[in-house]
Formats: C-alpha cells, structure tokens, sequence
C-alpha cells in the first residue's frame, strides 16, 4: 500500500496531479480541490490510496489523510467503486460526510453525481457505525460543521498564482453562495472566485 508521495509537481490536470519522486513520475488522479492547491515546480505531499484491479493499478492522492479514510471508507459501501468515492469527496469534504452521515441528510448525499436516493439511504445505512468511528480516530466529532471552505479556496487560488489579497477577495465575493448553501462543494466555490476575479 502506497499512503503517501513527497516529490516536485511536474504535471497537473482539473483531476490529476504527476510528482517526480527521485526521478520517477507518479501520476496520481485527484480532486478538483487538490489538484488546484498544488504548482507546478514546488514540492508537495499527498496522502495516497492504491486501488488495485485485474487490469490496472490507480493512484489516488488527497490533500490530507482524512480525506483518503474517507474514500477508502465510501468504498466499503455496497455498489461504491473508486470513481463514486472521489466524486463523494470532491462534493463533501470529511467533516460534511461524517455530519450528512450521521443526520442522515440524504439530500447532501444526492448532490453527489452518481448516487441517487437509493444509494444514500445504503451509505447512511452501512457507514454510520463506521464513519462514527473514523471520526473518533481522527479526533474529530461526527457532527462538525462544514470545514473551512475559505482556506481551501484560498489555497487553491494562491497555488494558480493569485496573490493572498486576491485570493481573500474572491473568497468574499462567493462567501454569500456559503451562506444561502452551507453544503456547496469547495469545486463549485472556486469556479465562482475564479469567474469573480476575471471579471
């Protein structure tokens, strides 16, 4: 099992992320989020998950830990392959996830593409026990409120090469779309901030 890769950003994608470790590129697939907090030439560190099939090896890198226990834990889920938990946390980040899990908030779940009523219903039902405990591991209550949107915006902003101030700006600029949708995913807010800042 590969858990983690600490080398140079030398590629990255809307959903993809290639590091040069030692000489050796390692494409890791991604989300929206992580794939924005990265640049290109610096270095960066990504929590991994090795998914392994008959005909392929797939890496999936993760801004923190947390976020790579929360796709491993999605696919333990009936029907929940690799593909459905990235997109689960690109929508959720883990504190919305153990909070929509544990209120039993389908309508969260369903903005996930890919998972319909039916499919929430069984997340609820097969992960609440477990997301429960994961969320005691990592030291975090089961019913935190959403994570802190702005960093991750921000981050993401400075690391396309907008300045702090910039990035703080249009973090203002989408805090209302926060406001009216607490549940937005971080994606959406940072296509908003970057409409915000061409403008």
């Amino acid at each position: 099992m590969i858990a983690q890769l600490t080398g140079t950003v030398i590629a990255a994608g809307a959903t993809h992320v290639v590091l040069d470790v030692n000489g050796f590129g390692v494409k890791a697939l991604c989300t929206p989020a992580t794939a924005a907090a990265v640049r290109l030439g610096q270095p960066a560190t990504l929590a991994t998950s090795l998914v392994v099939r008959e005909d392929s090896l797939t890496l999936y890198g993760f801004t923190e830990a947390d976020e790579r226990d929360c796709f491993e834990l999605v696919q333990s889920a009936s029907g929940i392959g690799p593909k459905i938990a990235q997109a689960v946390v690109s929508v959720l980040s883990p504190d919305a996830l153990r909070a929509a899990i544990a209120a039993e908030n389908i309508a969260a779940l369903t903005k996930v593409p890919g998972i319909g009523v039916k499919g929430a219903q069984r997340l609820v039902i097969e992960l609440k026990d477990k997301i429960n405990a994961l969320a005691a591991t990592s030291g975090l209550p089961a019913t935190t409120e959403a994570p802190d949107w702005r960093e991750q915006v921000k981050g993401g902003l400075e690391g396309l090469g907008w300045s702090a101030r910039d990035a703080d700006r249009a973090c203002d600029n989408v805090a209302g779309m926060v406001e009216t949708d607490p549940a937005t995913p971080v994606a959406v807010l940072m296509r908003a901030a970057l409409r915000s800042l061409a403008k």
